[in-house]
């Protein structure tokens, strides 16, 4: 399958969706944890009691809770990365758009937060190498 490869106002037409997208992301990452800790804090309590302490249905909701949670969150990823867009860091909402830039790909590189694109970098670099555009 060939790679997409996004102009600047493509891309740039992304942007705001994009930052709906990894807020979104986001908060499910943040439920995800909170949720990974009521389940070790349960696990742990129930250790502590030599597993007499029975919150059985509380675990078993807690880790279908997570399960659904993480498959959002894949599902966000998934729509994304189907588009050609390529995640970096969910948690930040690093991303880059393969483009063409004087006649070589590179990568259009944003991050959450940014009111649009306005860098790029080679194909073999990454964020700390990235250029104004």
């Amino acid at each position: 399958m060939q790679r997409r490869l996004f102009t600047l106002d493509e891309a740039n037409g992304l942007v705001p969706r994009l930052q709906r997208i990894f807020n979104r992301a986001n908060d499910i990452r943040g439920r995800l944890e909170a949720a990974s800790h009521l389940l070790s804090e349960i696990e742990r309590e129930q250790l502590r009691r030599n597993g007499t302490f029975n919150r059985h249905a509380e675990i078993d909701s807690t880790r279908t809770e997570l399960e659904s949670l993480q498959a959002e969150l894949n599902g966000i990823l998934n729509e994304v990365s189907a588009e050609g867009i390529i995640v970096r860091d969910i948690s930040s909402g690093l991303v880059d758009f393969p483009s063409v830039r004087e006649g070589r790909e590179v990568y259009l590189c944003w991050i959450s937060g940014e009111e649009r694109i306005e860098y790029w970098h080679e194909t073999n670099r990454g964020f700390a190498h990235r250029q104004p555009l």
